[in-house]
C-alpha cells in the first residue's frame, strides 16, 4: 500500500505550483508585518512548478513549439493567477497552462512593479 499525499494531482491542462518562500524582512533587515507578508504572497507573480496535468501543453495548435515550462521551473504569471489553496501553511496554486508568461532561472530579487 502506498502512502496518500495531500498534494492535489493536476488534471487536464492545469499546472500545480507553489510560491517560493516569501522573505519576512525587508532588505534593510526590518521585519515585515504579517499583513505585508500575506499581501506579498497574494500578489506574487513568481511560482515554482510542482506538477503538470496530463493534458498540459498537449494541443499542438495552441503550443506548436511544445511546453512553455517543465516540472521544477520557476515561472512568471500575472498576480492572482489560478486557484489558491493552503496545505500545512504553504500556498499552492492550480493555474492554466497558458497562464505561464516566462520561465526564470533565478527568481531572487524579482518583485512586482
Amino acid at each position: 500500500m502506498t502512502e496518500a499525499t495531500q498534494l492535489p494531482t493536476p488534471k487536464g491542462y492545469k499546472i500545480l505550483c507553489t510560491l517560493p518562500t516569501i522573505e519576512n524582512k525587508f532588505d534593510s533587515g526590518l521585519l515585515k508585518a504579517d499583513t505585508t507578508v500575506k499581501y506579498d504572497e497574494l500578489l506574487s507573480n513568481v511560482l515554482f512548478v510542482v506538477e503538470l496535468g496530463d493534458m498540459a501543453y498537449a494541443d499542438p495548435q495552441r503550443f506548436p513549439t511544445g511546453p512553455w515550462c517543465r516540472k521544477g521551473d520557476f515561472v512568471l504569471t500575472r498576480a492572482n493567477t489560478g486557484t489558491r489553496l493552503r496545505i500545512h501553511d504553504r500556498e499552492f496554486r492550480l493555474i492554466n497552462d497558458d497562464s505561464v508568461e516566462a520561465v526564470v532561472q533565478d527568481p531572487r530579487g524579482i518583485q512586482r512593479a
